[in-house]
């Protein structure tokens, strides 16, 4: 067995969250956004959790190309170490567990691999090492695991499974009879009464069984997978998927692809509270709340208002009055107003907003970069004024516009500022001028976040207007 035997984890964060808009949107989307802990973001939170060097290996995380420097970030920020796999595009997730295993068998063909959901809220950190160190026994065994919970209500919006025979030699570990898809209501009742689990989708499993299965039933997910690592290539820290290669992977689920196919099915009941705050219905149920069922977030008053949630980002204050079992969402450039019941519809209402091409659909108002973000303040017919952050040592690209030109005011710090063949430092209170066309890059050199205003004027001031030179971050 590879490392001591170690279980080797997997963290699936390519998701975009979109039932949570507008706090998770495909800029940030809601693993990487504080939604529950106003500390810390739910992967962030699922990397602690697999931090237990006796029970874990060094984790892999596997995200999209877009947010790697959000990964990167968040990972130094939860002081743990991994490796990062950028996937080229979505496919979904059996084509990042076919990479998952062709990963893990380069270790060793018998190293057991836990795959994990980057939003997910387990507060127990023990009972779920505990409950993955059972469940490996089972994968040892050549069963594929997943971790089934125990219901509490009748929840329409998980799966469930039915258990099986117990697995001789695996205590608590059962086969799976069937998977069964999200029910409504009354066949939620039924497969409750009937002793079925919720289908969490953590799988655990050896390498060379996940392989075995994927090439029974999904050859060409595999052949997909395995020419995407073959080909990868490293860039700074991270390890990039062949585009060409991954694209061929057809878009489909670890759920279809094997888990309902394969014989090898294997569960392990357990009863640790858990989530997937899938909907904001889902975030107000883990929640702490008041006497009258309220959980609020940011600055917020209501009068007359039970069982909701209300979440507000910023400065704003965002009151509600008698109203019951709604969710009310204020961020700086959008509102959300739901019923509580209908939450499960914001991926509906992202989609209008979609056709009809409200930016606010995807794109928050600030915007991460790997070298910090910038905000937009104001916006108008010629103009755009941001303010902007730089991390100490970040680096903008080298860049020119051919539409606008630009005005920079710096309010902390002190910014090294390349201006054609010049390298001028800028100090608080002070500013430069940018005319169009000229090659431009803004570095930090100091200790501290650099923090200025930047005014854009010209007859074009969209994000596209940027021809970059020379970049450090591979852009």
């Amino acid at each position: 067995m590879s490392d001591g035997g170690r279980i080797l984890p997997v963290i699936l964060c390519g998701g975009s969250g979109t039932r949570l808009w507008p706090a998770s949107r495909e800029s940030m989307p809601k693993q990487f956004t504080p939604l529950v802990d106003p500390n810390s973001s739910t992967f962030q939170a699922t990397a602690r959790r697999v931090a237990d060097a006796a029970v874990f290996a060094r984790p892999t995380v596997i995200a999209s190309a877009e947010s790697r420097f959000i990964v990167a970030e968040q990972l130094a920020q939860a002081g743990v170490s991994a490796d990062i796999v950028l996937e080229p595009d979505r496919r979904d997730s059996a084509a990042a567990v076919a990479v998952a295993a062709l990963h893990a068998a380069r270790q060793g063909p018998e190293t057991v691999v836990l795959i994990l959901a980057a939003d997910h809220v387990i507060e127990d950190a023990a009972a779920f090492a505990e409950a993955a160190r059972q469940a490996a026994a089972g994968a040892r065994l050549g069963q594929i695991m997943t971790l089934g919970i125990a219901p509490h209500r009748p929840a329409t919006d998980y799966g469930y499974i039915r258990m099986g025979a117990a697995v001789p030699g695996a205590p608590g570990v059962h086969r799976v009879e069937r998977f069964v898809e999200k029910p409504d209501a009354a066949g939620a009742e039924r497969l409750i009464d009937e002793g079925a689990l919720w289908n969490s989708g953590y799988f655990l499993f050896r390498a060379d069984v996940m392989i075995g299965e994927l090439e029974t039933h999904a050859p060409d997910i595999l052949e997909a997978a395995r020419a995407a690592l073959d080909a990868a290539t490293t860039d700074l820290d991270f390890v990039r998927l062949d585009g060409t290669a991954f694209s061929r992977a057809p878009k489909t689920s670890i759920d279809y692809a094997v888990m309902e196919r394969t014989t090898r099915a294997g569960v392990l009941k357990v009863s640790f509270a858990w989530s997937d705050v899938g909907t904001w219905d889902a975030v107000w149920q883990v929640l702490a709340r008041d006497a009258q069922g309220n959980a609020v977030r940011g600055r917020v008053e209501l009068v007359e208002t039970t069982g909701s949630l209300v979440h507000s980002e910023g400065e704003g204050l965002t009151t509600v009055v008698g109203l019951d079992d709604v969710v009310v969402v204020a961020t700086p450039d959008a509102v959300l107003v739901s019923s509580k019941s209908h939450s499960g519809k914001v991926k509906d209402l992202v989609g209008v907003l979609r056709e009809k091409a409200h930016p606010e659909a995807d794109a928050h108002r600030r915007m991460y970069r790997p070298w910090g973000w910038y905000q937009r303040i104001d916006i108008g017919e010629r103009f755009q004024v941001k303010r902007i952050m730089v991390t100490p040592g970040g680096r903008l690209s080298l860049q020119k516009h051919f539409h606008r030109a630009e005005h920079w005011v710096v309010v902390k710090g002190t910014a090294e500022v390349t201006l054609n063949d010049q390298i001028i430092l800028v100090h608080e209170n002070e500013a430069v001028y940018l005319p169009i066309g000229s090659m431009h890059r803004l570095t930090n050199p100091g200790k501290i976040p650099l923090e200025l205003i930047e005014v854009q004027v010209g007859s074009y001031t969209g994000e596209d207007d940027i021809i970059r030179v020379e970049d450090v971050y591979g852009r």
